[in-house]
């Protein structure tokens, strides 16, 4: 269709200017007045069908337009990119502030844009997303366009070789953090470190200060404050719906928490790197946010004295065997950072930026170096990628509050499990959420809409999603296929699963102890299969399978 409404355009053009010059005397070949003003006009046809239609992006001559990134062309022909293109595609770091200005950070290169440049629209019902002009600045950001208008695409063509992160960064510098807090003689510093890293999502357009309180006495395990906690306790009390919540509504350190407020955001995605990669890491901190991360930190709150750690530079580096005790927020990096500095010396220069839990008395206002050849760091670290408002979908269907607990299944890297629902209301299934338990994980969604036994498991599946995830994590599955559901309607939601290396690929709730002893085992009813044929009972296994569902009302 674009490549014949462009013929036609050019045919007309064409003719239009040779009328023009077959009128003129013999030999005598003259521009014609109007030749300027057609070319505009065919430019301006042209573009305004792709502004109703949309334009093909592809990336390096290949098409990319599945993964629903919408590219703009305006009349002038100039390209606007959403955020999260720049932020996936082309390695940029994207910051949006309070009055609508944009910041584009990519290598050295930092771009700005005001409220009037950059274009904030409406994606879907519930979503807003920033646009940024990029085509008088693709060059600085490393690329190059080339357009095909009879094809109706654009091609981005990166000229950089990739390399898209400077060689220091510092959210500090770019209003990406919030301010240092104090947990004072409690084990709390996962909690500060997972919301740490979660209030940094949404800056520098909202400042958001979540409560400590709140995750760390209401995320359904059975620690006290001084025992300590992980990340996995966060993304469950989060994924469950049970936070957060502001600060100002639940204050730290009372010895009081409110049990009925309702979580102010809704956690979408969450990734777990579960190995050392630099660049994965600070790739993640430019684009997404602060990662949680552990260290071993060999000296007691609050006390400056250490081997590893020099006062008056603020920097840290342990090399011995001990396993991590303290967590925190990697902010930035600085390739630079002199060897020098650090008391016990490493091998070479380079530190992460990292916020601490110890109030703004210690090491630089809060903040210190931990070397990169740090025993600890990022052995594990921690990314919360997708914050939404809580008018994302209207309703949750769970079984699995306190998480990810253990795993299951037959001894392969594939299986299958099931959560069986009722509908408690005329509604609309939009979405799946479920952990995938290592990397490079392929998965497909089921539904079977008139669940009667186990037998239904077997018969009119629907396959209504699928996808892949490269990191290990929590995700939420927007389904390409929305299924109205009736009040009273019993319904199973099915996933296959693919998790290369694994020998149990399913996240389960299961009994971990004595931290998990409020384990509810009669709130769900979950299937587990090999081959998705012969199904057994999770709860005769004592587990929960991990497998959320989210409605809208209807």
């Amino acid at each position: 269709m674009k490549k014949i409404l462009f013929l036609i355009l050019a045919a007309l053009f064409f003719t239009n200017v040779f009328l023009y010059y077959s009128r003129k005397g013999e030999g005598r070949i003259e521009q014609s007045d109007r030749l300027e003003a057609d070319v505009q006009e065919l430019i301006g046809l042209e573009t305004e069908y792709f502004e109703k239609n949309g334009i093909d992006v592809l990336v390096e001559g290949k098409s990319i337009s599945s993964f629903g990134y919408d590219i703009e062309m305006k009349k002038d022909t100039g390209i606007y990119v959403p955020e999260n293109f720049m932020e996936d595609v082309m390695g940029c770091s994207v910051n949006v502030y309070k009055d609508g200005s944009v910041e584009v950070d990519r290598a050295e290169t930092e771009l700005k844009f005001s409220a009037d440049e950059a274009e904030m629209k409406q994606k879907d019902e519930k979503t807003k997303e920033v646009y940024v002009p990029v085509s008088d600045h693709i060059q600085e950001l490393g690329y190059k366009m080339e357009y095909s208008f009879g094809d109706g695409h654009v091609n981005f063509i990166n000229t950089d070789n990739g390399a898209n992160l400077p060689r220091a960064y510092d959210m500090r510098e770019h209003d990406r953090v919030t301010p240092v807090r104090d947990q004072g003689e409690y084990g709390t510093c996962w909690a500060f470190a997972s919301l740490g890293a979660l209030e940094t999502i949404t800056m520098p357009a909202e400042e958001d200060i979540y409560s400590v309180d709140h995750l760390s006495k209401n995320n359904g395990y059975s620690l006290s404050l001084s025992e300590g906690g992980e990340h996995i306790m966060s993304i469950a009390y989060m994924s469950a719906w049970k936070g957060p919540v502001y600060e100002k509504d639940d204050p730290y350190g009372d010895g009081q928490t409110n049990t009925e407020l309702a979580p102010v955001k809704h956690l979408e995605e969450a990734i777990i790197i579960d190995e050392r990669d630099d660049e994965k890491i600070k790739s993640a901190i430019y684009k997404y946010g602060g990662i949680e991360t552990s260290i071993y930190m060999e000296m007691p709150y609050g006390d400056t004295q250490s081997p590893y750690y020099d006062s008056e530079t603020y920097s840290y580096y342990y090399d011995g065997n001990e396993k991590p005790t303290h967590d925190l927020v990697i902010v930035g990096w600085d390739d630079d950072y002199p060897k020098e500095k650090f008391k016990n010396e490493p091998l070479s220069n380079g530190a992460y930026i990292c916020k601490n839990s110890w109030g703004e008395e210690f090491g630089d206002k809060g903040y210190f170096y931990v070397s990169y050849e740090d025993k600890n760091i990022c052995s594990k670290s921690i990314v919360y990628t997708k914050l939404a408002d809580t008018d994302n979908y209207d309703n949750i269907y769970q079984a699995d509050l306190l998480g990810w607990v253990g795993q299951m299944g037959y001894g392969s890297e594939s299986a299958y499990f099931a959560n069986v629902y009722t509908a408690e209301k005329d509604e609309t299934l939009e979405a799946v959420s479920f952990y995938a338990t290592g990397k490079d994980t392929t998965f497909k969604v089921f539904i079977v809409t008139d669940f009667k036994d186990i037998s239904s498991l077997n018969g009119g599946r629907k396959e209504i999603g699928k996808g892949e995830t490269r990191y290990s994590g929590y995700y939420t599955v927007d389904l390409n296929q929305k299924i109205d559901l009736n009040k009273g309607q019993k319904y199973a939601i099915i996933m296959s699963i693919k998790t290369p290396g694994s020998d149990r690929p399913i996240a389960i709730e299961c009994d971990a102890g004595a931290r998990t002893k409020d384990l509810d085992l009669t709130d769900g009813e979950g299937y587990v299969s090999n081959y998705g044929e012969s199904w057994k009972s999770a709860e005769e296994s004592e587990a929960n399978i991990c497998l959320k569902a989210f409605t809208n009302d209807r």
